[in-house]
């Protein structure tokens, strides 16, 4: 049955961001005492620079698993391993953070094991950088206050979790040309924005295409939707249009979903000219 709420203000928070955010700094202090850069770190445990940036400053969630591994390398003798099961649980309550509009959506994504998502307003939450996502939500109307941005950001960045997951779900974007050409936020955002798309591109679970603005015939002008393949479920649509939300789980309706992605992904550049069309807006910067 399709289900369409209209969004309310987001839950209080249990305070499971304030134990990442206290872990970060943790991480933090031991990293620099241990002499390490983050680059340094991020090599030592198999990880990107850009995460353990992102963990220092509480805006993405230590895993039990990367806790375990950097314990020896900063010499915290098992201060952070102790805290693995903590954090597991933590993890499990945070799934809770989103707005409750966005919760039943949110928890689908999160254990799903294929996305499809086409956009045709802005980068697709899932590659948005924080810079670009501040931005999406600093501009918004009606404004939103500092804390509730903030809150927002961090939501978001923590929905990209699901990169870091192995076995990794199937993903694949459809992104209108006219999205990557926007400069949300200005020149420096954008051209970090299109690096990042450049980079998760390249992950061998990921198929991210363009659809050019010249196509003289499209199979989807009603908005953008997402298809997710929940574990042992069939799949199903979500839709968030102007103030509404809809998880749609009609088979039928669902359909419609999955026959329009289809047509336009024979439409839209492959893979490989999105990324070639990408590059080359970077080199414009």
């Amino acid at each position: 049955m399709a289900n369409e709420e209209r969004p309310e203000q987001p839950a209080e928070s249990d305070g499971t961001a304030h134990l990442f955010r206290a872990l970060g700094k943790q991480i933090k202090v031991l990293r620099e005492r241990a002499g390490m850069s983050q680059k340094e770190l991020g090599l030592a445990a198999h990880c990107g620079e850009d995460l353990i940036s992102a963990m220092e400053r509480g805006v993405r969630t230590p895993q039990p698993d990367f806790l375990i591994r950097v314990d020896p390398l900063l010499g915290a003798d098992g201060v952070l391993r102790a805290t693995a099961d903590e954090v597991r649980e933590a993890l499990t309550k945070a799934r809770t953070r989103h707005p409750d509009w966005f919760r039943g959506f949110a928890r689908v994504e999160a254990d799903s094991l294929a996305l499809h998502e086409y956009s045709n307003q802005a980068i697709p939450g899932l590659l948005q950088t924080e810079e670009y996502a501040r931005a999406v939500f600093t501009k918004r109307r009606p404004l939103l206050d500092e804390q509730t941005v903030e809150k927002r950001v961090s939501d978001r960045l923590a929905r990209q979790q699901i990169f870091e997951r192995w076995p990794q779900p199937t993903f694949s974007f459809v992104v209108e040309e006219a999205v990557i050409q926007r400069p949300l936020g200005g020149r420096a955002v954008h051209a970090g924005q299109l690096l990042r798309m450049s980079k998760i591109s390249r992950m061998r679970t990921v198929e991210l295409q363009v659809m050019p603005t010249d196509r003289d015939e499209h199979p989807s002008m009603d908005g953008p939707f997402t298809l997710l393949t929940p574990r042992g479920r069939s799949e199903v649509a979500y839709t968030e249009i102007q103030g509404h939300a809809r998880l749609i789980t009609d088979p039928n309706e669902v359909r419609l979903f999955s026959e329009r992605y289809g047509i336009m992904r024979a439409q839209a550049l492959t893979p490989r000219e999105s990324l070639t069309l990408i590059e080359k807006m970077l080199g414009e910067q």
